[in-house]
């Protein structure tokens, strides 16, 4: 059982289910978003590269700030183009 915590200020949580893993990559249009912290783009770089080593179509996002959420706009985007997204951190 994975247990996911939401750092939100939600008094009570909201329930989210997780989404069904995938079985493969094949096909798949793999997001990588760069939340805008410092070095989060030298992470996804080399993701990107290992991907690409595998065939996998990759494509690159960027939130304006790390300090919000994604906009809307680019929540959508994200999920119309995509099929998987890999979220990156770092400091």
């Amino acid at each position: 059982m994975t247990t996911l915590l939401d750092p939100t200020a939600e008094r009570t949580p909201a329930a989210r289910p997780l989404s069904p893993r995938l079985r493969s990559l094949d096909g798949v249009t793999v997001g990588l978003l760069d939340i805008s912290k410092p070095r989060g783009d030298v992470f996804l770089d080399r993701l990107e590269q290992l991907l690409a080593a595998r065939g996998v179509d990759v494509r690159r996002y960027t939130k304006p700030t790390f300090a919000k959420p994604a906009p809307a706009d680019l929540r959508r985007r994200i999920a119309e183009e995509c099929g998987a997204v890999i979220e990156a951190l770092a400091d």
